[in-house]
């Protein structure tokens, strides 16, 4: 969980904005090509994901696009978790991006990610499916008795971590709260409390999600696999649950 903490630490610190344009192939093979901004593709298949990552890692993550927009500019090309991506730092280009239409851009995820999260996710859906899902989980969320239910358990979560604390020994604060939010959100979706069973699909959890920002490598003893069967494991959890 903290490797995707960093990654998207540093992603808002260097104002970054990933995205595909799905006519990128169109533009490439027409007759009048438009040339890429400047920039480098890293190594083959890696492309320079160890060096974002690494940045990442390091107490300076935006050092990654701070070097690169000193090299080739505010828009540059590069190639991040499997494929090749540009990167915006300019106001008014991002201003554009978001501005636009789904006709143009798209949101664009890791191949690692949309492999962990499945076609069907909702990160991966556009238009008026995406606002209709939108619509019906914020309804779910947005249940007063539900509301009234996460107030309930995140009191009882909260006071029975803090019996825990002891004055000779640190507390860690992001520690706690990342627990206690899992608790919360397991509780709220599948009614499951604290115990051996939760720590399980905690653990199951973790390790699924360290692979969402990961070399798209699906070989055995990978970052990419062990997510995976740690989503299997998951996915096998929640019918035997409600069985």
């Amino acid at each position: 969980m903290d490797n995707l903490l960093l990654i998207v630490l540093a992603i808002l610190l260097s104002t970054i904005l990933l995205y595909r344009n799905r006519r990128l192939s169109i533009i490439r093979s027409s007759k009048y090509k438009t040339p890429l901004p400047l920039g480098t593709l890293g190594w083959p298949l890696i492309g320079e994901t160890i060096d974002f990552i690494s940045c990442a890692y390091s107490d300076r993550p935006e050092s990654f696009v701070n070097k690169r927009r000193l090299m080739f500019g505010k828009v540059f090309k590069s190639h991040i978790f499997g494929s090749p991506t540009i990167v915006s730092t300019d106001a008014e280009v991002s201003k554009f991006i978001l501005q636009s239409d789904a006709k143009i851009f798209v949101p664009f995820y890791p191949k690692s990610l949309t492999e962990l999260m499945g076609k069907s996710s909702i990160l991966l859906i556009n238009g008026s499916l995406q606002r209709r899902i939108h619509g019906l989980i914020g309804a779910f969320f947005k249940s007063p008795h539900l509301k009234a239910q996460i107030t309930r358990d995140m009191q009882s979560y909260v006071q029975a971590s803090m019996e825990k604390w002891r004055d000779d020994q640190p507390v860690y604060i992001q520690d706690e709260a990342k627990n206690i939010a899992f608790q919360v959100l397991v509780k709220a979706l599948i009614s499951l409390d604290p115990g051996e069973e939760m720590e399980s699909l905690k653990q199951q959890f973790q390790e699924f999600i360290s692979g969402l920002m990961s070399l798209p490598i699906k070989i055995p003893g990978s970052q990419l696999y062990r997510s995976l069967q740690a989503s299997h494991y998951q996915s096998v959890y929640f019918p035997l649950y409600f069985s």
